[in-house]
């Protein structure tokens, strides 16, 4: 099922529903929280390779679950620029070898295991409510303080945060980038934590919750939604409860706290993150901003060009983009 919202109409949609009054004032007291003083391993990888530092970092994340990452940094360099990768939904980090071409160039990379998901990282949260299938339901029916990915979203903000106390990092030049769920924690990471400059996305997940119920999209990623309903409240009873309860990890809502620059890729054909709900969180953007819409792109990998453009503005690289035309 294609978006069926003309595109002239996305290009002014701001989403079904504002920004809670108090939206900034939570995930600010969320953040003042959070420890002082981290308690993180960061753990040297040998893997023969001799220009490239390897860790494995491991941290203690919020509910006392544990959150790792792969981090490459060129080796023997100081004030080493740095880039965090996030990645799909219910997925896990990239290998070691896909992450090697950053510290080629001179910038170190992070990947993080989303925790609960098919990496290292572990979820120990108890809730209650439906834990069959999916987690952008899962602690929605004890409150917004009891969200999955409130979580989530701190362990993004507590990885910058000990990364960026790495003496060997330029804490002043840090970027993110990501796909689907990576693309939402990139501009999360952005809006939290004022240290990222750049921010590339790729069809972003978790926007406009209440516009993903509208069109009725069952695909994987959100069907967890309607199983809620279609489970526990058949006649929609909470829906506008559950919905209040979500906006508070709906990234449309974090847009206005981004400042710096930001590159979105956009598949006008994308059937699980539907491009309405991507341009509600472009259009409520304050910053420097470039959206790329793809004509014949869905949720799919986008192999021509995308990645080289994406690679090019995080790390200045001069890859030439050319087309057969050329």
């Amino acid at each position: 099922m294609r978006d069926p919202m003309p595109l002239a109409e996305m290009k002014n949609y701001l989403g079904r529903q504002e920004v809670p009054s108090d939206f900034d004032e939570f995930w600010n007291q969320q953040i003042s929280e959070l420890p002082s003083s981290f308690n993180y391993t960061l753990t040297p990888q040998n893997f023969g390779l001799t220009n490239i530092d390897c860790y494995e970092l491991s941290f203690q994340g919020t509910n006392h679950s544990t959150v790792y990452a792969k981090c490459l940094f060129p080796k023997n360099s100081t004030n080493i620029p740095t880039v965090f990768n996030f990645h799909g939904y219910m997925g896990q980090s990239s290998d070691w070898s896909d992450l090697l071409q950053y510290p080629a160039v001179g910038y170190g990379i992070v990947a993080m295991d989303v925790r609960g998901q098919s990496g290292k990282s572990t979820d120990e949260r108890s809730v209650t409510g439906n834990t069959v299938k999916g987690q952008i339901v899962r602690g929605v029916t004890s409150g917004r303080d009891n969200l999955f990915f409130k979580d989530v979203y701190l362990d993004v903000y507590s990885l910058i945060e000990i990364i960026a106390q790495q003496d060997f990092v330029d804490s002043d030049n840090l970027a993110v980038f990501g796909g689907s769920q990576g693309g939402a924690l990139s501009l999360v990471a952005a809006a939290l934590n004022p240290r990222i400059k750049k921010t590339a996305v790729i069809y972003p997940f978790l926007s406009d919750f209440k516009r993903v119920l509208e069109i009725g999209n069952r695909d994987e990623p959100y069907d967890e939604l309607f199983r809620y309903f279609k489970f526990s409240d058949p006649l929609h009873l909470t829906e506008d409860k559950i919905l209040d309860t979500l906006s508070y990890i709906d990234v449309k809502n974090m847009a206005h706290r981004i400042k710096s620059p930001v590159k979105l890729f956009t598949g006008l054909e994308d059937q699980v993150c539907f491009p309405s709900t991507q341009f509600a969180m472009f259009n409520r953007l304050n910053c420097d901003k470039k959206m790329y819409p793809l004509p014949e792109y869905g949720h799919e990998e986008m192999h021509v060009h995308v990645n080289d453009m994406i690679f090019n503005w995080l790390t200045d690289s001069k890859i030439q983009i050319k087309t057969q035309m050329e």
